[in-house]
């Protein structure tokens, strides 16, 4: 059977959500997040559907809510979590001869330091309630995150060996194991591991969608920082050259791009650094929404954007809120290619690679 592990910038279905609530850690921040929440659905709506797993108390009026707003765009399934970044503990969708499968593998709170049983009985929950009517569903015995993985669609991923050989994951897998993996199950031929990049603040062992991103035409985005004085700059300069090195399966060298550094956010509470980056952006059919800060970079970043995804609608939203908790845009969305919702759907929105 052959197994392809599509790019984020071929056509999609919808996107999907992981809505807060009170029993999550964003308690304290609840009206600020929802607020965010409410922003970000209007935006992807405009682009694909939007699918969201909420708590029972709350599905229905979010339903009631975004029939309004967005009529016929938005579902919503009552199905409990620990808490919202749906890109780790989302499905991981491949296409295969036989049709679209929803891989459901393992999702440990990222290296058990935070609890996670029901982020990880979520998606096999909205199995069962309907959300994937055109998807099967398979459940693999390791532990791998959305975050932690980047695809070209044709054959490479790219991932950190900090995350991804942590023995917070998978202790009884060597890389060659691993490798063998994600061969089998994603149909990837070639693994681009870096061994550099880190931002203070995150709890993922540095996840790959915070530091540097896969675009059409063999491009890669990726975070640099171009202050000596700050502690990032020696790691993330050599991430930048593991980088330059790298090709695609075929042997292609990537097209690289910098992003701007965002200046150090800290929380308002304890003070503690904040892992902003602008590489946390999410690509939805012709949309870009990129995470912006307040920052005097944030056009720059934007603009950086614009060239990797020529004809697309690049948007920022303020994620101030969101690193509160350590992610942004990307961490909390999870994208449904076409064909898991509705058969033979053409892409909604704008150009596609």
């Amino acid at each position: 059977m052959t197994v392809r592990l599509p790019a984020e910038w071929e056509p999609q279905d919808a996107i999907q959500l992981t809505w807060p609530h009170a029993d999550s850690d964003w308690l304290y921040l609840l009206p600020q997040v929802e607020a965010l929440y409410t922003a970000l659905v209007q935006h992807i709506s405009t682009a694909a559907r939007v699918l969201i797993a909420a708590p029972a108390g709350r599905a229905a009026e979010l339903q009631q809510q975004f029939d309004a707003t967005a009529p016929g765009r938005v579902r919503c399934f009552a199905a409990p979590s620990n808490d919202t970044w749906a890109r780790d503990h989302g499905p991981i969708t491949v296409a295969t001869n036989a049709g679209l499968r929803l891989l459901d593998f393992r999702f440990n709170g990222w290296g058990g330091k935070f609890e996670a049983a029901l982020d990880n009985a979520l998606t096999g929950e909205l199995k069962r309630l309907g959300a994937y009517p055109h998807a099967t569903l398979q459940a693999v015995d390791m532990v791998l995150e959305g975050g932690a993985i980047e695809s070209d669609g044709c054959g490479t991923l790219l991932t950190t060996a900090e995350c991804l050989l942590n023995p917070n994951r998978n202790p009884h897998l060597d890389r060659a194991a691993i490798e063998a993996v994600l061969a089998q199950q994603l149909g990837i031929q070639k693994v681009n591991w870096l061994q550099h990049g880190a931002l203070a603040g995150d709890d993922t062992d540095s996840h790959i969608d915070t530091l540097a991103r896969l675009c059409p035409d063999n491009t890669l985005l990726y975070q640099a920082c171009d202050d000596p004085e700050d502690a990032h700059f020696e790691d993330l300069a050599s991430m930048a050259r593991e980088l330059a090195a790298l090709t695609d399966a075929s042997g292609k060298p990537y097209r690289l791009l910098p992003l701007p550094w965002p200046g150090a956010q800290y929380d308002p509470e304890d003070g503690h650094r904040l892992p902003a980056t602008y590489a946390n952006f999410l690509i939805c059919n012709g949309l870009v929404l990129v995470p912006t800060y307040a920052d005097p970079n944030d056009a720059a970043a934007l603009a950086q954007v614009r060239r990797a995804f020529p004809g697309y609608r690049v948007e920022g939203l303020d994620c101030r809120t969101l690193i509160r908790q350590h992610g942004s845009l990307h961490c909390i969305t999870m994208q449904l290619p076409a064909g898991v919702l509705q058969r033979e759907q053409a892409a909604e929105g704008g150009p596609q690679a």
